[in-house]
């Protein structure tokens, strides 16, 4: 290895033995490379997925996603049992949403959290059970609040004191009473990237403690509106208890003041649970998480003399993520040398910041590995580059790969399945890939790609023959 190539790589980048290998943690659990040395998803090559379904591709591991699902159930559910009390878990539907994620999560006992009304249509055409629904966001607008109440939603999380006279009047026409939580923000700023921190003071989400007094009594004074407890969410891609154990501290006391008017029987303690995105990333397990926190709480609750309440958490990212992984095709590569004499290969796939923004948005970092076969070149330190026009569109900025990886060579991302669909985007109108779940060794299209049909489709200057391809 030159030393020119480690000396732009970051300090946690390790330069692998085998660049070929497979980080067990990053992967999905059916991920291995078989007896041709071709990358293999639960049951499926990396090439039979190409050959079926083009490139970029995202592809979701079914089992490993409901194994997730389950893993949270079980584990919130039992942590909490042993106290006394009872856990929900929500599946944060944000990360990723379709009818086929849908169904699958809430097979598995969990409830679907949205949180604007495309998320809601969606969850409600994969018929959830509306009452299994809670509505999130920091902007619901009237007709959104109206929506979710004439379904039946099970619960509104309050993010302003203007929601509440929404949701109060909406419930009013409906002839019912909604359910609502109050979402604080309990000021602890979570070890992460500022724009995926969400409980610190500066910022657009929930209330502070005194203004969420003001609400709840404001909520309990209206007929329309029952207020069932706080929610609390203070950021993502967290690894470790002790922010969670600190915010619910501190949520925990203004639990206590609100007991003196009346019923808090719920406390959500919100998501962001980490997952691995490289080898050096060490996301805490599922068990201990929930037994460590809510641990924390059962203590919180005794030294301060109250009831535990019940729980319930918000996962989203933990639960899809590492069953993601996004296939492309290498179109070029190139070897930049700067004047210091250090150098980097770059790597240019067919896709890119149009389905995965994650890298330019916060700086992500992500893993890559050659599925098409086995790469026999030393490591190089290298970057996976998208097509678009934009310096600054990088799918993966560190990684070691083989010397030899080379054009039409499958290049597959792992860990891509929790916002990268979502965020994904028609830059350079480019169309979104297709999604495709892989289940008993088979893969079908649970969200369709985009076609250039579709782009043209849209705009309102081509006549219908115009567009026609």
């Amino acid at each position: 290895m030159h030393s020119s190539a480690v000396s732009l790589a970051p300090e946690w980048l390790v330069v692998p033995e085998d660049p070929n290998a497979l980080a067990p943690a990053v992967w999905p659990a059916s991920a291995h490379r078989d007896s041709d040395d071709v990358l293999s998803i639960g049951g499926v090559s990396a090439t039979e997925l190409v050959r079926a379904h083009g490139t970029p591709l995202l592809v979701l591991d079914e089992a490993e996603v409901r194994a997730r699902a389950r893993a949270f159930r079980t584990s919130f559910s039992t942590a909490a049992e042993a106290h006394g009390t009872m856990a929900k878990v929500y599946y944060a539907g944000k990360a990723f949403l379709s009818t086929a994620i849908a169904r699958w999560v809430t097979e598995e006992g969990l409830n679907v959290d949205v949180c604007t009304r495309g998320e809601l249509e969606v969850a409600l055409a994969a018929d959830v059970d509306p009452s299994r629904i809670g509505f999130h966001g920091n902007n619901k607008s009237a007709s959104e609040i109206e929506r979710a109440v004439q379904v039946g939603i099970g619960t509104i999380i309050v993010d302003s004191a203007i929601e509440i006279e929404r949701i109060a009047e909406a419930a009013a026409r409906a002839g019912t009473v909604q359910r609502v939580l109050v979402r604080v923000n309990s000021g602890v700023h979570a070890e992460t990237h500022d724009f995926l921190a969400t409980a610190h003071e500066d910022q657009k989400f929930g209330m502070t403690f005194s203004d969420a007094e003001t609400a709840v009594a404001r909520i309990r004074e209206s007929p329309a509106l029952q207020f069932i407890g706080l929610h609390c969410h203070i950021g993502s891609q967290i690894f470790g208890v002790a922010g969670f154990r600190e915010s619910a501290s501190r949520v925990l006391d203004l639990h206590q003041k609100l007991l003196a008017g009346g019923d808090v029987p719920l406390l959500n303690l919100g998501g962001g649970f980490g997952i691995a995105y490289t080898s050096v990333d060490d996301p805490t397990p599922i068990e201990q998480l929930a037994e460590e926190i809510v641990a924390a709480v059962a203590e919180g609750c005794a030294a301060r003399g109250i009831a535990l309440p019940d729980l319930a958490f918000e996962p989203g990212r933990a639960i899809v993520g590492t069953a993601g992984v996004t296939l492309y095709e290498v179109g070029t590569t190139k070897d930049v040398r700067l004047d210091s004499g250090a150098s980097r290969l770059y790597v240019s796939v067919d896709g890119g910041m149009s389905d995965n923004a994650r890298t330019a948005l916060y700086g992500a970092q992500f893993s890559a590995r050659i599925a098409s076969r086995a790469g026999t070149g030393r490591p190089v330190l290298a970057r996976v580059v998208g097509k678009h026009c934009e310096s600054g569109d990088i799918v993966v900025d560190h990684e070691y790969l083989p010397a030899d990886v080379a054009p039409g060579d499958i290049l597959a991302v792992p860990a891509t399945g929790a916002y990268c669909a979502s965020l994904s985007s028609n830059y350079n109108h480019v169309p979104r890939p297709p999604v495709v779940a892989i289940s008993g060794g088979s893969s079908r299209v649970i969200v369709r790609g985009e076609s250039i049909d579709d782009l043209l489709a849209r705009d309102a200057g081509i006549s219908a023959n115009e567009g026609a391809r």
